[in-house]
């Protein structure tokens, strides 16, 4: 993975975030997970898309205007006239953990994949060097407009793309249905190169009792590289035969621990195009999710990232 030329697409939804601060009020941003990695991918240097349709309101401005001011191509976000964004409302806990609360009824993004213009969108992940997305992704979809990616999926790896996958589980979002939503990732899974789960999403969703579990789980699908994230004790790496964990170079109480694992994805994936082995982007993965969680907030501050 050393050619930071080729073209990586992170597939997904920007959302408009209102966060509430101690004192009650609430501050506008943009997030989502898929579109938080793209920016730190685009940080590092990689030539980086986002895939996704959005509406034509001063909201889904906001959204393709961050995403110009950090370096992402906007060449795959589509513009649905009258339709607007989803909507979440964060909280945060004492411990930095996040509470989210998000309307997605009618926000454009789930129809990616079954608008007039998703063939051009499909065309592009033929040709990418990298296509990421996460079940937060496929939780977007109607089975029509998953069968449409998953295939596009298939026919990109058959054309030399690789395939990277964050399970990202959120049982809201699959409206507590657990089958439908193993069903749906054992489709995905089957067309992964490079598996980045978090181990607690993996437990709940499949029962997997530790991260060992998680990794052979995994590579039964035939997956080759797998990073198993498990919060502040390490990540499990398993790639080339070898399996080893990765310690958090320096463990912390967060001060926000949103995008943390997005934010690791990224330094992951950055590092691995710039030539390092597996383990040695596991490391470069804790010190951005390490990072990103001394701040409030999904980005990193610019000011504070060229510290490090």
């Amino acid at each position: 993975m050393s050619d930071q030329k080729a073209r990586t697409v992170c597939v997904g939804e920007a959302v408009v975030e209102m966060t509430r601060a101690a004192d009650g009020k609430f501050a506008l941003s943009c997030g989502g997970d898929t579109f938080n990695t793209a920016i730190y991918l685009a940080r590092a240097g990689l030539d980086v898309a986002f895939a996704t349709a959005i509406g034509d309101d001063p909201y889904s401005e906001s959204i393709t205007a961050l995403a110009a001011a950090e370096g992402v191509s906007r060449d795959l976000v589509l513009r649905v006239p009258g339709r607007l964004p989803a909507l979440c409302l964060v909280d945060r806990g004492p411990g930095g953990e996040r509470g989210t609360r998000c309307w997605r009824e009618g926000a454009p993004a789930a129809d990616l994949f079954e608008l007039p213009e998703w063939i051009p969108v499909a065309q592009s992940l033929l040709s990418a060097r990298l296509v990421y997305f996460s079940g937060i992704t496929l939780s977007l979809y109607s089975n029509n407009g998953l069968g449409r990616f998953l295939a596009v999926l298939e026919t990109a790896r058959r054309h030399g793309a690789k395939v990277a996958f964050d399970g990202n589980f959120r049982p809201h979002g699959w409206k507590g249905d657990l089958a439908r939503t193993r069903t749906v990732f054992i489709e995905a899974l089957k067309r992964v190169d490079i598996a980045l789960p978090t181990f607690d999403d993996e437990a709940i969703l499949w029962g997997d009792p530790s991260p060992e579990a998680t990794v052979a789980r995994l590579q039964a699908f035939g997956i080759g590289e797998i990073v198993v994230k498990n919060g502040p004790n390490s990540a499990l790496v398993a790639a080339s035969g070898v399996r080893e964990f990765v310690p958090v170079p320096e463990v912390m109480v967060p001060v926000d621990a949103t995008a943390a694992g997005d934010g690791f994805n990224a330094g992951y994936i950055a590092a691995r195009f710039g030539g390092a082995e597996p383990a040695r982007a596991a490391d470069a993965a804790h010190r951005l999710a390490g990072d990103v969680i001394r701040h409030h907030g999904a980005l990193l501050p610019r000011a504070a990232a060229a510290l490090h």
